[in-house]
């Protein structure tokens, strides 16, 4: 049995001060939750300050992003030994964002080539995060444009395959993969709850394909894309639906609070 596993990715939002204020209340009211894996996605200069204010709770930590290198002249970057120093247990990794994949339109004057995340990318901090022990969630997702085209199927399972390259069954059967439909990422729009079951489903076939069935029922797979708590219930009751990744809704303890109760 698949653990759900709720993710607020909190972006670039929230202070220290902030952190601190929301890790204060949100923990007291999910403090009796015990069936449901809860992270805390902070800005990388709150991650220390949140997970010592998670420690001894039922919340975990991540970072929003890892860089393949241990360490060396790679300025503005964060490597996994810093992450986990800093109390991490997880990672997102290929998140739209950092992939320069943006909105419902495709936002051809937001692509900035400085994010330039490739499955290429992705695959090299997979592999470093888990070498050191990091858990990694690897994201996925298409955009506006591909969904009209009708390529969703061939974007995602390219995503998956080249992503996880090179990886053991093993490992991916203890990873997180996110599907996040990049025009359903804080545009208000929500996939249609047979639609993410499908998408979902078909990456867990996916990986069966790739790396067996025993990976493909361990694996946990979120959902993302404009979550919230009136949606939440019947998204996560789907089969293949293991959790959700959290983005606008997790910023405010009540809204984030009712999507993991709902599960």
């Amino acid at each position: 049995m698949r653990k759900p596993i709720i993710a607020g990715n909190w972006k670039m939002n929230k202070t220290i001060g902030e952190a601190k204020d929301f890790v204060e209340a949100f923990r007291v009211e999910v403090a009796s939750v015990k069936d449901v894996e809860i992270l805390l996605c902070p800005p990388y200069l709150a991650v220390h300050e949140v997970a010592q204010r998670c420690q001894g709770t039922n919340i975990a930590v991540a970072g929003q992003d890892v860089f393949w290198k241990e360490s060396g002249a790679y300025t503005s970057q964060v490597s996994a030994k810093m992450l986990l120093d800093a109390g991490a247990e997880f990672t997102l990794i290929g998140h739209s964002e950092t992939r320069g994949r943006f909105g419902k339109e495709d936002m051809t004057e937001g692509q900035f080539a400085f994010f330039a995340e490739s499955d290429e990318t992705v695959n090299c901090k997979i592999k470093v995060a888990l070498a050191a022990g990091l858990k990694p969630i690897m994201c996925c997702g298409e955009t506006y444009n591909e969904r009209q085209a009708g390529n969703t199927d061939s974007v995602i399972k390219g995503q998956v395959k080249n992503g996880l390259a090179d990886l053991t069954a093993e490992q991916v059967g203890g990873m997180v993969v996110a599907y996040e439909p990049v025009w359903a990422i804080g545009t208000g729009e929500v996939c249609s709850t047979p639609e993410a079951q499908r998408v979902c489903a078909m990456i867990r076939a996916k990986i069966a394909k790739l790396f067996g069935d025993v990976a493909a029922e361990s694996v946990r797979i979120q959902y993302g894309g404009s979550v919230k708590p009136d949606n939440a219930k019947e998204l996560l009751s789907q089969p293949d639906i293991d959790g959700a990744l959290v983005g606008g809704a997790s910023l405010k303890v009540p809204d984030f609070v009712g999507i993991i109760k709902a599960i």
